[in-house]
């Protein structure tokens, strides 16, 4: 497939050869052609780890200092007093077993799904449509907690879950490109810092090989990990 204009302008102003600090890369994905709505920039990092093994998986949650930019649709599993709680906190759906009958029917309008540990029997049947999707509960996440308000609360304001994918990547996005770019920077940083500390004892050699950033529509530009590091430490 051919690419578009803006996207051949876009690569023109990004020397390729060329890994970038983090700032300047941020001021250059502000400065290529823009699409007509605000693109989110995404956060891509290839790690020195093998997925296939248990003890080499890297997976965790970190709540970004400026969040993503995004509304975020939570919807929590609960009953009772923690059916309040959640509404209080500001939870876009709260319900029990009325909701997990609309999952099933096939309606996902939501972004993180959180349920109360006692709710888990009921939700645990929602495994094969909500796990591909990414939006089953987990304990491993803070998903699966009494502490419904704590959980809304921090979803709302940007907290974002990684994975490791079978290729050893990380894929998540780190905010809008209308933000100030300190901002953005703040927020790949406690993402990277976030990533040193999950990193398993059983990797070896060069643990982050590589980091991009991108717009949604747009090319990514490679950062120089080794500057970005020592930034950190």
């Amino acid at each position: 497939m051919k690419a578009g204009k803006r996207y051949r302008e876009s690569i023109a102003k990004i020397d390729r050869a060329r890994e970038y600090p983090l700032e300047e890369a941020i001021e250059v994905l502000k400065n290529i052609p823009r699409a007509k709505f605000d693109e989110t920039v995404e956060f891509s990092a290839k790690l020195g780890v093998d997925p296939k093994h248990a003890d080499q998986q890297v997976r965790g949650t970190v709540l970004l200092p400026h969040g993503t930019g995004k509304d975020v649709r939570v919807l929590v599993f609960a009953k009772g007093e923690k059916e309040q709680e959640a509404r209080d906190a500001g939870a876009d759906y709260v319900g029990a077993t009325d909701l997990a009958e609309k999952i099933k029917e096939g309606w996902f309008d939501f972004d993180v799904a959180i349920a109360t540990p006692d709710m888990m029997s009921e939700v645990g049947k929602l495994g094969r449509v909500l796990g591909p999707r990414g939006l089953m509960p987990n304990p491993k996440s803070g998903t699966v907690t009494f502490d419904v308000a704590k959980a809304v609360k921090e979803a709302k304001a940007g907290k974002i879950e990684y994975r490791v994918d079978k290729g050893a990547n990380i894929h998540v996005p780190v905010g809008k490109i209308s933000f100030d770019t300190h901002k953005l920077v703040e927020n790949v940083r406690a993402l990277v810092l976030e990533l040193l500390r999950a990193k398993p004892a059983a990797a070896k050699g060069k643990y982050i090989k590589s980091v991009h950033l991108s717009t949604t529509m747009g090319p990514s530009v490679a950062l120089d990990t080794t500057l970005l590091l020592n930034e950190l430490r």
